[in-house]
């Protein structure tokens, strides 16, 4: 597959100095890349098919494997949600007899999801806080005031794009504690590997004193030799093969870069199968051919440990994600004898979730003022170049072979496909992915919506405001989509509109939704709303940062840890409380259970009311909550500079 990429190159060649010395250094390490037939685990392997032979399923209701799962891992949540609920001080309800009034019947009990919204590495960071503050393996997070043991009692967690990399991060470790892995990356670098050392760009490979040694050649050489023996292999290559291989050498401390990990392969994990963690789920867009825009109506596809598909409309089924390379037909191996195995290597996962080319192309091409502080001015030629002349040739997604293809052909237009085309799960509008939370036949009865996205800009909502900041527009776009055909009965709570999030103070600190179940027609859940803020540094870093030193990674993770627990609880005294009264508020609701008057309190803190105040906002600068931490400097590479080495990186790719 050749990438026309000649005005796009000469474009970056003539850009700078810097510019150009960066790709003429890139298309040198491609051109000495490794040879082509060697594919490091990466190439997708045929295998005869398994006895009880893959087959397509409708998405009615949730697979043997995850309904298996859910009787483990409710029983394994009980004894950590008892602890923390008795830490919470919730005054008027024996939470203890609570627990054990119920531990026989855990459906009675609260259902407890998590969501971590995409925005690249400072996604990643403020996510990796927020886990943090939650899990009970981190130093003093038992403590008062705090929040130890919430992910722990915890079902389900989902994440994309930069969300998805910390979610994909951690279980490809080995469920290890965020904890664990900063401190490990702080202190001992070499025993870290090369996890978390945001330092270095993916562009630019990894440090030498790393898991490996190698320089930036054998690094290039790698990704580009994985990705041509796919090719060669026969299997359709795309950008995000590329960017999946780059993202795997930073995510997954692991030789190479965990070449031969699948995401599927999470599914014989002892921390899966045992139930001691939460499930990952991770989230794509699907993209029609030929289009750039990404709709609300696009179908959203989900990937598990055990599967792939959507429990949209369009698509309404799921494939076994360890044979999705397989050619099926009409639901079934097309050759009941030839599977595939190995196409859901664990970094095109990550990759597709974050594959979002295309959304950089329709940001740097936009004339809307609301796209007009994303990128600047002078870059958006330049990107235009060059994401157009890899969109022309429509590999700007994440191809894989299409497991629904002549499956109920009749009701299913995905159907008529032989490749899914994937891109970013944010890039319709939904940056938190709730999407796969908020399936009725999952009963998840709270998700802690941790947003990190960037709606505004330099020039939104107005040119003197704090750009990269969280303002609820993927809130809105959930519950818009919500009320569509598209949705398939799935309800979630009302959410005010943008002017409504920054004028009444709702982008800027916690906030719950839906917090009267009564007033939801259907089964919703209630959403904890914790948008990233400044609380002990400005973590509002651009989506397209794509290193941090290890002082900036560590200011980022600290201040979201106090975002989780509103300054260990010194912003609020009752904050634990009023988690607690969040959690077990629709699981009171169905035990008949009196809420107490803590919880009442509470809820007129932080429910939405149902105001609305829609006047163009002001000035959006939100203030530092607490102290702020020493100032934490760090390089930061430029659009224009990673765009050159993604250009060098492809066309390099072409020259094998």
């Amino acid at each position: 597959m050749k990438y026309a990429l000649s005005g796009a190159l000469a474009f970056a060649l003539s850009a700078s100095a810097t510019s150009a010395e960066v790709v003429a250094a890139g298309l040198a390490l491609a051109e000495r890349g490794a040879p082509a037939n060697q594919p490091h685990g990466y190439v997708p392997q045929t295998v005869s098919c398994p006895q009880d032979q893959p087959t397509i399923r409708s998405a009615a209701t949730l697979s043997d494997s995850e309904l298996s799962w859910l009787q483990t891992r409710r029983n394994a949540t009980i004894d950590p949600m008892r602890n923390l609920l008795s830490r919470m001080n919730i005054a008027g309800l024996d939470t203890n007899a609570y627990i054990d009034k119920y531990r026989n019947n855990a459906s009675a009990l609260p259902n407890i999801g998590l969501a971590m919204a995409g925005g690249g590495y400072r996604a990643l960071l403020v996510g990796a806080g927020v886990i943090e503050a939650f899990d009970s393996r981190t130093p003093n997070s038992t403590a008062p005031g705090q929040l130890g043991g919430l992910l722990q009692a915890t079902t389900y967690l989902s994440g994309l794009s930069g969300g998805g990399w910390l979610v994909g991060s951690l279980y490809a470790n080995n469920f290890t504690s965020v904890y664990d892995i900063i401190n490990r990356a702080s202190s001992n670098p070499k025993q870290a590997g090369n996890l978390w050392q945001f330092d270095q760009t993916i562009f630019e490979g990894p440090d030498s004193d790393g898991i490996q040694l190698f320089s930036t050649v054998d690094y290039a050489g790698q990704v580009v030799g994985a990705v041509q023996g796919k090719k060669d292999a026969g299997f359709d290559t795309t950008i995000t093969d590329y960017w999946g291989r780059t993202l795997s050498y930073q995510l997954i401390n692991d030789t190479d870069g965990g070449v031969a990990y699948t995401f599927s392969s999470l599914a014989s994990q002892d921390f899966i199968t045992g139930g001691s963690a939460p499930l990952p789920l991770l989230v794509a867009d699907g993209r029609t051919p030929g289009k750039n825009v990404i709709s609300l109506n696009s179908t959203i596809f989900t990937f598990s440990p055990w599967e792939l598909g959507s429990e949209d409309p369009n698509l309404y089924a799921f494939a076994p994600l360890k044979y999705v390379g397989t050619n099926f037909s009409n639901g079934v191996p097309a050759k009941s004898d030839s599977c595939v195995v190995g196409f859901d290597n664990y970094g095109y996962v990550m990759g597709t979730s974050s594959s979002l080319f295309n959304a950089i192309l329709t940001t740097a091409n936009s004339t809307a003022s609301s796209a007009t502080g994303l990128l600047s001015n002078a870059f958006k030629s330049a990107i235009s170049s060059i994401v157009t002349a890899i969109g022309q040739t429509e590999e700007d997604i994440a191809d894989w072979p299409n497991p629904f293809r002549n499956y109920r052909s009749g009701s299913n237009r995905i159907s008529q496909s032989d490749m899914l085309t994937l891109v970013d799960g944010g890039e319709d509008g939904q940056n938190i992915p709730l999407h796969p939370l908020i399936q009725p036949y999952r009963h998840v009865d709270v998700i802690f919506a941790v947003d990190n996205s960037a709606d505004t800009n330099k020039s939104y909502p107005t040119d003197q405001s704090a750009a990269y900041w969280p303002a609820g527009v993927s809130l809105i776009a959930t519950y818009e989509r919500s009320l569509g055909s598209v949705a398939n009965g799935t309800a979630f709570p009302a959410i005010p509109d943008e002017s409504t999030f920054l004028n009444l103070g709702l982008a800027n600190r916690p906030t719950f939704f839906g917090c009267n179940a009564s007033n939801i027609t259907g089964t919703a859940p209630l959403i904890v709303y914790l948008p990233n803020g400044p609380y002990v540094y400005n973590a509002n870093f651009s989506t397209f940062d794509l290193d941090y030193s290890d002082s900036q990674r560590d200011a980022v993770v600290r201040n979201a840890y106090n975002l989780a627990t509103q300054g260990n609880s010194s912003l609020d005294a009752n904050w634990p409380a009023c988690v607690g009264c969040a959690i077990l508020s629709r699981s009171m609701t169905r035990t008949g259970t009196q809420v107490p008057q803590i919880c009442n309190q509470c809820f007129d803190r932080y429910c939405w009311n149902g105001t609305r105040d829609s006047r163009p906002p002001g000035n959006y600068v939100p203030q530092m909550k607490l102290k702020e931490i020493a100032n934490a400097a760090g390089r930061v590479m430029t659009a224009s500079v990673s765009l050159s080495l993604i250009a060098a990186f492809v066309v390099g790719a072409s020259l094998l």
